[in-house]
């Protein structure tokens, strides 16, 4: 097998061919091109009810109001909005908490650091050694002072699950804002938001083959509970939350995308099981390999795995044939995986540990070559150093 293996579906997804075909529609003179925002013409009519329709897809896809649903330039985006957005609004905030856990995604790790400098206190939970945060500590750390509860719902390095429903209950009977980054969740995992209690929801196209550039921001339409500040001014698009020229081709594409995920999730997510039972189970008589996290208690999508005493690097240079990872591409290529080290994982088996991702064009063919190529790369880095 010459041709390239992509095992890295967490950091991206190629576009799906039907979502280029859907968006194809959206660009030239021929299509729908126009601004949704202008009214005056057909073109933007055209446009904006192109829009409101992939709106109202997406929140019944989720479970929500179709005014619950804010377009952004990707999740970062939206976390950005949902942490700064909530907090900034609040009178006296610099008296107040956030409370977050210490292996989130760097866009919620960064704009939280952003806020301790104006002079909110950040809370952080600390991991068990499998990944999972310990939901008695959380309710012990939420005080009078506590805003807002950020939690992603499934880690986008060893892919632990964090149960979303029972700190949703938490926040709801403490009267705290939940805010969830569901990246790695949405189109990969059914939710319905009528069921769960979840004020905030952040997430992106490029997850679920869908296009980049595009993020929605869910935020629950309960104005007595809390308003959220812009970090964007303008035309006050988007209820005046995010101003900007809507890109309708790329929400068509998000849209699309979504449809085609969650009518084959169940489906899918069984074959992705199978093929990441089927890498574990060819290569976990390796010498010195290693699980980081939990199997069993993880998204069947990723799957992170170490070599004791094989640098990382080395690996993925000798298998450049097979796109994999070290750790979140926003930090692969400036830091340790501070995911890792939450774990309690020493400096040597982080640098050890490699993340491997599955998706809708992972074929079981590939999977046994990968196994195939590692057993034999390992045995020849292991001789050459």
């Amino acid at each position: 097998m010459k041709k390239l293996i992509y095992l890295d579906y967490a950091s991206t997804t190629p576009m799906d061919k039907r979502v280029l075909k859907k968006m194809s529609n959206y660009f030239t003179i021929n299509g729908i091109f126009g601004n949704p925002s202008s009214f005056s013409n057909i073109f933007g009519i055209e446009a904006k009810n192109s829009v409101e329709k992939a709106r109202f897809n997406i929140a019944n896809i989720i479970g929500s109001k179709k005014e619950e649903i804010i377009f952004t330039a990707s999740a970062t985006e939206s976390i950005n909005l949902a942490i700064k957005g909530i907090i900034t609004i609040n009178n006296h905030y610099n008296q107040k908490n956030i409370i977050t856990s210490i292996s989130e995604h760097k866009a919620v790790l960064e704009t939280c650091y952003y806020m301790k400098k104006l002079g909110i206190k950040i809370i952080y939970l600390k991991n068990s050694n499998i990944g999972s945060i310990n939901l008695n500590t959380l309710k012990e750390k939420i005080t009078n002072n506590t805003i807002l509860v950020s939690i992603m719902h499934i880690n986008n390095e060893i892919g632990t699950i964090n149960d979303i429903k029972y700190i949703g209950n938490i926040c709801k009977k403490k009267n705290i804002i939940f805010h969830v980054d569901a990246t790695q969740s949405i189109g990969k995992y059914q939710l319905n938001l009528k069921k769960i209690n979840i004020d905030l929801l952040s997430f992106s196209a490029h997850k679920f083959y869908g296009p980049k550039g595009i993020g929605v921001l869910y935020i629950r339409n309960n104005q007595k509970k809390f308003k959220i500040n812009p970090l964007i001014h303008g035309g006050g698009q988007e209820n005046g939350i995010r101003s900007g020229t809507l890109a309708v081709h790329q929400i068509i594409g998000m849209s699309e995308a979504l449809n085609i995920s969650v009518n084959e999730i169940d489906k899918e997510k069984k074959r992705i099981q199978k093929l990441k039972q089927q890498l574990w189970d060819g290569i976990k008589n390796i010498n010195g390999v290693y699980i980081n996290g939990d199997f069993k208690n993880s998204s069947p999508y990723i799957i992170n795995i170490g070599f004791k005493n094989i640098f990382n690097k080395i690996l993925m240079i000798e298998m450049k044939n097979i796109a994999i990872s070290a750790s979140s591409a926003c930090i692969s290529n400036t830091y340790t995986s501070h995911v890792l080290k939450s774990l309690g994982l020493t400096e040597n088996l982080i640098q050890s540990s490699i993340r491997f991702s599955f998706g809708r064009f992972t074929t079981k063919k590939e999977i046994n070559y990968t196994i195939e190529y590692l057993h034999y790369i390992i045995k020849k880095i292991r001789k050459k150093y």
